[in-house]
């Protein structure tokens, strides 16, 4: 057997009046064997001794079979070690007193991990965590097929992200998967590797995302550094390519309405002049010629 069998138990409550009818058989059977020895009456006591001795054995091995299970727990059952099947309905239930019962709990449990510091895919030291959301789905995988789930669990998790973080860059320019753009990507990837790799303790993997993620301090500084360089970058290119879309309109709006006639060299000092007031950072201190361009 490889998998979770689902047993069903006895209901624990008329096998718990019937015990209280034992318990009080047995020691009404002793007072009245007491009482008739301290009157003389002669007893057969060969044969009532040992009936009170099995109605007292009988009702402590029935009181033995008892348990609860609260709703979203289990009990595994085991007899002589041999595997018999999971209880998973709740209420108050009875079964063989000889049979030993696990409690395993099939509530969702949040591990919440640590940071780990690993290189990214471009070899940058990274500060990640992830939080991952499970829960046992066969009992007897999570019991019998590893030792101790819940170590298994926490010591997987910390497998999973550290090579989820090895496996994509921290930032990419191109199209690339990266762990910051892409984030809902990555949990997806990292959800999946999970569910792969705890399998074989029966879990299932509810939900993975990345709780934390940041360079690592000997670099952070650095990095944003090149984060800005890239941003201010990237806006004197679209500046630069408003500004050349403006000019090369003024210049065709100037052509169509033919009234102005413009040289080469004309053309250039305008161009240059608006390039000059369109890219500049501060206000263009605007300054009136008077004469002409030519000698």
């Amino acid at each position: 057997m490889s998998s979770e069998v689902e047993a069903r138990a006895y209901p624990g409550w008329p096998l718990l009046v019937l015990d209280i009818v034992l318990f009080v058989a047995a020691g009404w059977l002793f007072y009245w064997m007491a009482r008739q020895s301290s009157l003389g009456t002669q007893l057969p006591l060969g044969y009532l001794i040992p009936l009170d001795i099995l109605l007292l054995i009988a009702a402590v091995l029935i009181a033995i079979g008892f348990f609860v299970i609260e709703p979203n727990g289990s009990k595994v059952v085991l007899l002589f070690g041999s595997y018999k099947g999971t209880v998973k309905q709740a209420g108050f239930h009875w079964w063989n007193p000889f049979m030993v019962r696990r409690p395993v709990s099939l509530r969702a449990r949040t591990l919440n991990g640590e940071k780990l510091k690993v290189n990214d895919l471009a070899g940058n030291p990274v500060e990640i965590a992830a939080v991952v959301v499970w829960r046992v789905h066969d009992t007897f995988k999570a019991m019998f097929e590893v030792d101790r789930y819940e170590q298994y669990v926490d010591m997987q998790s910390e497998t999973a992200v550290r090579h989820l973080a090895s496996s994509y860059p921290y930032d990419a320019d191109d199209d690339t998967l990266s762990l910051r753009r892409n984030a809902d990507d990555v949990s997806k990837n990292l959800q999946a590797e999970l569910q792969d790799r705890l399998a074989r303790a029966g879990v299932e993997v509810m939900e993975a995302r990345l709780s934390h993620l940041a360079y690592a301090p000997e670099i952070a500084g650095a990095m944003l550094r090149r984060q800005q360089a890239s941003a201010i970058i990237a806006a004197r290119q679209r500046i630069v390519e408003g500004a050349v879309g403006m000019v090369e309109m003024a210049l065709d709006r100037l052509d169509e309405y033919g009234k102005l006639k413009l040289d080469d060299e004309r053309k250039a000092s305008m161009i240059s002049n608006l390039l000059v007031v369109l890219c500049s950072e501060h206000a263009a201190q605007p300054v009136v010629n008077a004469g002409t361009l030519y000698p």
